[in-house]
């Protein structure tokens, strides 16, 4: 395997000498012999298995809590919840973003609810109930100081007054 890869190296070196913004390719005329396909593959697999291990182990709290069902609907109203958000800032819709406060909310009390029947408090999962609602929260707070700022601007704006008039 580790001489695949330093043979891609190699190809990718000569190739970023000669051509600056060229993708490292391999020689597509000479087809992978069987050892090179099986450590792609391998590597591919390890990769994978890695990367599941990171996403799964935050909900595997939950398995004997909650039917999985239920985590994948949690997960997509957080998605919504962050959407709701990203709308409101964009268009400018204070609405928006206080329906996201709401569902960030009951997002919350959803999995603190699971968290705490837990028979130990996982604090690698807070974000769970926390990262939509404070998400939600900043951007609440971060368009009301943008609302009092251009209040501001508007008061200080009507306080001008003619000097030197002709």
């Amino acid at each position: 395997m580790t001489t695949t890869i330093k043979h891609l190296a190699r190809n990718w070196q000569k190739s970023r000498d000669d051509e600056k913004f060229s993708l490292p390719t391999l020689d597509d005329a000479r087809p992978m012999d069987t050892q090179e396909q099986e450590e792609l593959v391998r590597l591919f697999e390890r990769s994978q298995a890695q990367q599941s291990l990171i996403w799964r182990r935050y909900h595997a709290y939950f398995m004997e809590e909650i039917n999985s069902w239920m985590i994948i609907v949690a997960d997509w109203i957080a998605v919504l919840a962050c959407s709701m958000t990203i709308i409101g800032l964009l268009h400018n819709r204070r609405q928006w973003i206080l329906y996201s406060c709401f569902t960030g909310m009951t997002l919350a009390v959803f999995w603190l609810y699971y968290m705490l029947r837990l028979p130990k408090f996982r604090w690698d999962v807070i974000w769970l109930p926390f990262g939509p609602l404070s998400g939600a929260g900043i951007c609440l707070y971060v368009d009301h100081a943008l609302n009092e700022s251009r209040e501001d601007v508007r008061k200080l704006r009507s306080y001008m007054y003619a000097y030197k008039a002709s």
